[in-house]
């Protein structure tokens, strides 16, 4: 990856992390899901209203380091308005690229998710990055205990 592309990666994961998009409870959310990272003290609250499969609404709250946030932040914009296997499918893609990298993955696929493709390199972060989306996993399945990424 281009050192141009590094940084404007950089740029985007740091503006999600200090301005979030979506950091709100869903108002008449039904699904939700707590997750929690003790590696790094992250702590978060996604929370989903479903129409039928269809994710119409999506936000988090809580607290965290920048990744996370940026992450949750990102994933908020990504999955709205998709089918819960749409959104099952993301996660699989998103796992992938922050546990072994871009290679052969559709990065087009993956829009401004393609960001957090330089995750893998720091092991103490992966967690951080997949935090939320464990959490939405969870609430998409219906389970409203919490998620960790231990």
């Amino acid at each position: 990856m281009s050192s141009d592309l590094q940084d404007l990666y950089q740029e985007v994961v740091l503006e999600h992390g200090k301005r979030p998009r979506n950091f709100r409870e869903v108002e008449g959310a039904n699904r939700r899901a707590d997750g929690y990272n003790p590696l790094c003290g992250d702590q978060l609250t996604v929370t989903l209203r479903m129409d039928g499969d269809v994710i119409k609404d999506v936000g988090f709250v809580g607290q965290g380091c920048a990744i996370s946030r940026a992450s949750a932040s990102l994933m908020t914009g990504a999955v709205k308005e998709l089918s819960r296997a749409d959104a099952e499918r993301l996660f699989e893609l998103v796992h992938k690229l922050v546990m072994e990298g871009p290679e052969g993955l559709d990065m087009e696929a993956l829009g401004k998710l393609a960001v957090l493709s330089g995750v893998n390199a720091f092991p103490a972060r992966v967690k951080c990055a997949s935090l939320a989306w464990h959490a939405l996993r969870a609430a998409l399945e219906g389970k409203e205990s919490s998620v960790s990424t231990e």
